[in-house]
């Protein structure tokens, strides 16, 4: 019996992929926390630079809500967890 190991591989890569969903941490607008507040939160909670995260507050305030973080799951919880830890609306999806 002959295995071709090439195909054998790229099968294992294209089922880890399917299983390693990348999921993103959503940020959803609120009429509590200030601008600041939500770009400081960005800052430090999901690393983003200053400009990104003041980019992803105005989009939060004028489209309702903006993917801020993509990963896994694994991965993203804690991210998404302090963020809700400060007041903010977020989901992993």
């Amino acid at each position: 019996m002959i295995f071709n190991t090439d195909t054998q591989v790229l099968e294992e890569v294209e089922l880890k992929e399917k299983t390693q969903k990348e999921l993103n941490v959503v940020l959803y607008n609120d009429d509590i926390n200030s601008f600041d507040f939500v770009i400081n939160s960005l800052i430090e909670v999901c690393d983003h630079e200053p400009l990104q995260a003041e980019q992803c507050t105005i989009l939060v305030h004028y489209k309702g809500k903006c993917d801020v973080k993509r990963g896994s799951f694994a991965d993203l919880r804690p991210i998404r967890n302090e963020l809700t830890n400060r007041g903010l609306s977020a989901t992993i999806e």
